[in-house]
This record gives C-alpha cells, structure tokens and sequence, in this order.
C-alpha cells in the first residue's frame, strides 16, 4: 500500500489504562480516548484496564505490539514519580525507537494549563513493530491535551508536512480510506 496519501486513513488503535484504582465504570480517561478516536475516524479495536505493574503493562503492550491489525495505542496513567508509577520502565524497553518530541512537546503545551506542575509528567511516545504507542498521564484532561493538541494530527494521513501514518504497519483490508 503506498503511503503516500492526502486521504483521511481510518486506523485501529487500542487503548490501555494503568490503574490499580479504575474500572470500567470509573475509568474516564480510557473512555475520553475511544470517543475521541472514534469520533475523528478510527477504530476502538481494543481497551483494557491493567495493574499498575511492570511485567502485567508490558504483556498487554506486547500482545498489542504484535497484532498485525494494530496501528496505535495510546495509554493512559502511571507516568508520574509515585512507587506505583511504573508505564515509563514498563513500556520503553519495548521501543525500537523513541519519539522523544513528543514528551517534550506534551509538557509544553500542558506548561500554560498547570504550569511548572508538568515537569511531574513523563509523558512518553515510541515506535515498536511498526506500532506507534503514546502514554499520557492519567488525568482525563491530560488525555484530552494528548490527543487533541498532538495525536490526533499525527494520526491523520491528511496533516502535513508529517504525520505517522506512513510509518505504520497498515494492512489493506483492516483499514479503508475515507475522503
């Protein structure tokens, strides 16, 4: 498939809450991320919630990493600096490579909505089996800055003069184009 595009390109992209406090009924981060996917264009193709442990994150983001049918994930929670905030360790030893500007770049726009409060967040992003992963804090408006200030673009096929997309490992029959 040529990547090549200025066409809308539906993606899958799974989404995984780290909390050893929510659930499904009070997990909103989780639940702000799949309606936000969905509502621009792309597909929830799976959400869980798991422990805020390091080997129980990493199970679930492998069995991610290697679903051929998985373009994205985007993970919400345990990027502080509590004992039980682990997504950093958990997860960066999976990427091949780093997205170091996306940290950098989540931590700056999140500068003008709580200040110096955001030097707290280790946002994080990287490439893995051609699998774009994002992790975000776990605040429901961290979330909503995450996605709709910085992924939302990258994952649009359309955005220029860069995005994702051509970098993701897209099967033809998984995800259409939409005009």
């Amino acid at each position: 498939m040529s990547h090549q595009t200025t066409k809308f390109v539906p993606l899958n992209i799974a989404v995984l809450t780290i909390s050893d406090t929510r659930n499904e009924q009070t997990d909103t981060s989780g639940a702000l991320l799949v309606n936000e996917l969905t509502d621009s264009g792309h597909h929830a193709y799976a959400k869980e919630i798991v422990q805020d442990n390091v080997y129980d994150i990493r199970a679930v983001i492998s069995k991610w990493i290697a679903d051929d049918k998985i373009q994205a994930i985007v993970c919400t929670g345990g990027t502080g600096f509590t004992a039980r905030d682990n997504t950093p360790e958990a997860i960066s030893v999976l990427f091949d490579k780093n997205v170091e500007g996306f940290g950098e770049l989540f931590r700056q726009i999140s500068y003008d909505e709580i200040g110096t409060s955001t030097v707290q967040s280790r946002a994080l992003a990287g490439m893995a089996n051609d699998t774009v992963i994002f992790c975000l804090p776990g605040s429901t408006n961290a979330c909503r800055t995450g996605w709709n200030k910085i992924i939302k673009e990258q994952l649009d096929a359309s955005h220029r003069p860069c995005n994702f997309v051509p970098h993701l490992n897209l099967d033809e029959q998984a995800c259409t184009t939409r005009n």
